[in-house]
């Protein structure tokens, strides 16, 4: 992350500085400019981070009641078999699973807000392991690439955009991006196993010096043994088959969801006879704690992105990299969205918004698919990475930029196959 913070703030100013040299003297001088971006976009860091405190608030509490009425280990017990294989550093019934599978849901189904409470709490327990705390261990690596690039089953948010703007078929979007998601969660845990060996943990096996065990370790639930293997599968081919349903009843359910979500995990937390409004509060404390630490981390991120967008050193890359990008299949006009969406999430939908509102393009176009394709089945990396490690306090974080951003050039190149394939 140093490289890359001072490569979007060095680029930034070298491109600001070129045109200031060039700067006949009417309007705003690009060095002004550039100073502008950065004091608005640290300012609207801290607003962000301030809209977060509600939905961390209300998430981390909703995770509260499911851990205290044991949700968290019946999800872990019952995808365990494929998560022990993953994550082999990290006890199968640890607290860091259950909130990994839902971090993970809340991904499948769009959920970005929602996911996001839910993967810094998996953040948080995955510190607890941490034999070299301020390092990335390997299971936090896997996590946060497999974040970035997880399957999605139902992108809520793009569905809602493409339908406001007209489209025939604003769910046209979930092969794609089922398929875009597929590739790119693939190539993240592939990538991930990768460069681990080129980027070893301080201390471990592959370093100067080997770490027996966990400094700090959560004390783990007695849950019993694995679901048997059949119940295991059985689940995981029923979510397969909502996959056809989300497709033709994708655009009515996508409004049930949040609420349902809450409404579930309260009477959940009912059955299993859980003092749900106090134990809600005790866990909805932790938002305003963790709202105020990440803080530093968007500064840093945004007010750079933001530089990169005022000095004009982004557009002029996407002019260079247009005639390439072209002939692959994709047109200048998506070019934005796709170098965009890893760096800033608010940029990118604005780039979407603006597209697919185009009379020229349409959502319905190739160049409409293909954006809302990028929107629903790529992440902000860099947030993403700025956030979770901000909240627990890691600086090292070794080869998660280089991983996920291997997912992400995966996951564009496979939203251009498919939307080839369908729309062209």
């Amino acid at each position: 992350m140093n490289i890359v913070f001072f490569f979007l703030v060095a680029a930034a100013f070298g491109s600001a500085a070129w045109h200031q040299l060039g700067w006949a003297g009417a309007g705003t001088s690009p060095m002004d400019a550039l100073s502008k971006a950065m004091v608005d976009s640290a300012g609207g860091s801290i607003t962000l981070a301030l809209g977060l405190v509600g939905v961390m608030t209300l998430f981390l509490g909703l995770m509260k009641v499911a851990e205290a009425g044991g949700m968290l280990t019946i999800l872990a017990r019952l995808i365990r078999p494929l998560m022990t294989q993953l994550f082999p550093d990290v006890p199968p019934d640890h607290p860091a699973m259950g909130a990994m599978i839902l971090n993970l849901s809340a991904n499948a189904l769009g959920l970005g807000n929602a996911a996001t409470p839910f993967g810094i709490r998996a953040m948080q327990e995955l510190e607890r392991l941490n034999p070299r705390p301020g390092t990335a261990t390997d299971p936090m690596v896997l996590f946060l690439a497999i974040n970035t690039s997880s399957v999605t089953l139902l992108p809520t948010g793009v569905i809602a955009l493409r339908a406001a703007a007209g489209s025939a078929d604003p769910a046209g979007i979930l092969p794609t991006t089922l398929f875009a998601t597929l590739c790119s969660t693939a190539a993240a845990i592939v990538a991930t196993f990768i460069y681990r060996r080129f980027f070893p943990l301080p201390g471990s096996a592959d370093g100067p010096a080997a770490v027996a065990a966990p400094a700090i370790a959560a004390p783990l639930q007695d849950t019993g043994a694995a679901y048997p293997l059949w119940v295991s599968l059985l689940s995981m081919g029923t979510l397969i088959a909502l996959v056809p349903l989300s497709v033709v009843y994708g655009k009515h359910v996508a409004p049930w969801i949040l609420p349902g979500l809450m409404l579930g995990f309260l009477l959940f937390g009912l059955v299993r006879r859980v003092r749900i409004y106090e134990v809600f509060v005790d866990g909805a404390k932790e938002g305003v704690q963790v709202a105020v630490r990440i803080i530093p981390y968007l500064v840093a991120i945004l007010v750079s992105v933001a530089m990169l967008r005022a000095s004009g050193a982004l557009d002029a890359f996407i002019s260079w990299l247009a005639p390439w990008t072209g002939a692959i299949g994709l047109p200048a006009q998506a070019l934005p969205m796709a170098l965009l969406r890893p760096l800033s999430g608010s940029g990118a939908y604005g780039v979407l918004a603006s597209i697919i509102n185009d009379p020229k393009i349409g959502p319905d176009s190739y160049t409409g698919y293909l954006v809302s394709t990028l929107q629903g089945s790529t992440e902000t990396t860099f947030y993403v990475l700025a956030v979770y490690f901000g909240a627990v306090q890691v600086r090292r974080v070794r080869h998660a930029v280089l991983a996920a951003l291997t997912a992400d050039i995966v996951g564009i190149a496979a939203a251009i196959i498919a939307c080839r394939f369908l729309f062209r």
